[in-house]
């Protein structure tokens, strides 16, 4: 791919037209090789319209849109293209409301389309297990007590104590990536599962001194930092243990909540954290080769309005 574009502008100038994006979007998905992706087979005629399969049991017709985030849409792929090129480029994200002006689309189509993309970001994200020095920490997601009319203010709404808000857990590996998981819970089965789950068993384990990471040193190598004794940075020979990367994540997700997006429903909140999650794990790469990466998971993901809306 020749992408030179570095800003929207030039980006909707390279992307001047619906057959330049299938073409551009044909060398990223199939690289020359194309495939049918209703049974794989690597056989297919190319038609007036698209392509269709060559395997005599599926000989079904397809265009590279396909089995994508893109399928069925309306909406044209430049504008498309752009939605990604913002999402992914914008440290603190870009609402539906902007996106629609900036784009000349309505906001209900501004709305679908970026939870679209964010969808698919979730499988931009290596499986892997973390290993190193992995810091974990959790936050809690919702409207701020203060904010609230008087007749619906909640006792204890900030912090652990929080009853009222949404917790997702966060582990960075130290110069690595970062995964995050909406949790019903904080108690020490949900968060020691998670660190399981996506931890290798030679990671190093540093957390806060929080009661339910009690008991992680059965099995890992656990760092604690009392942050409540005033100790931000625990030296242990040559090493020094922190959360500060994880706690910045959260700072950067927080001001996105904050100041952009200022409220995220729980069933979509998995969705707004794999946005964040993308922008960080890709910290290192230029505006350009984050969209370029992004685009190559098109085909990983398939959501429908209904879905989305949980119809």
């Amino acid at each position: 791919m020749n992408s030179q574009f570095k800003n929207l502008q030039q980006l909707l100038d390279f992307f001047k037209d619906e057959e330049t994006c299938k073409a551009y979007y044909e060398q990223a998905r199939w690289n020359g090789n194309i495939t049918c992706p209703h049974c794989g087979h690597d056989k297919v005629y190319r038609t007036n319209r698209g392509y269709k399969c060559a395997n005599k049991e599926c000989y079904k017709k397809f265009s590279v849109t396909v089995g994508t985030i893109f399928e069925n849409s309306k909406v044209p792929l430049r504008i498309w293209f752009a939605a990604m090129f913002l999402i992914t480029t914008s440290k603190k994200g870009v609402s539906s409301i902007q996106l629609s002006t900036q784009l000349g689309i309505t906001q209900k189509t501004a709305w679908f389309v970026l939870h679209r993309i964010r969808e698919m970001l979730a499988r931009t994200t290596s499986t892997e297990p973390l290993n190193g020095m992995v810091e974990v920490d959790e936050t809690y997601v919702g409207g701020k007590n203060k904010n609230r009319h008087k007749d619906k203010k909640v006792p204890n709404s900030q912090g652990r104590a929080a009853k009222d808000k949404t917790p997702v857990v966060g582990l960075v590996e130290r110069g690595g990536r970062v995964l995050t998981f909406v949790a019903e819970n904080t108690d020490q089965e949900t968060l020691h599962q998670i660190i399981d789950n996506n931890c290798s068993d030679e990671a190093i384990i540093v957390t806060d001194a929080y009661k339910s990471y009690v008991g992680l040193n059965k099995k890992y190598n656990h760092v604690v930092v009392k942050h409540e004794e005033g100790g931000y940075v625990v030296k242990q020979g040559q090493h020094k243990f922190h959360t500060q990367n994880i706690e910045n994540f959260w700072s950067i997700f927080k001001r996105g909540y904050i100041g952009i997006y200022h409220y995220m429903s729980k069933p979509h909140l998995h969705r707004y954290c794999n946005e964040f999650g993308y922008r960080y794990n890709t910290r290192e790469l230029t505006g350009v080769e984050r969209f370029e990466n992004a685009i190559k998971h098109v085909s990983s993901a398939r959501v429908t309005y209904k879905g989305l809306i949980g119809k």
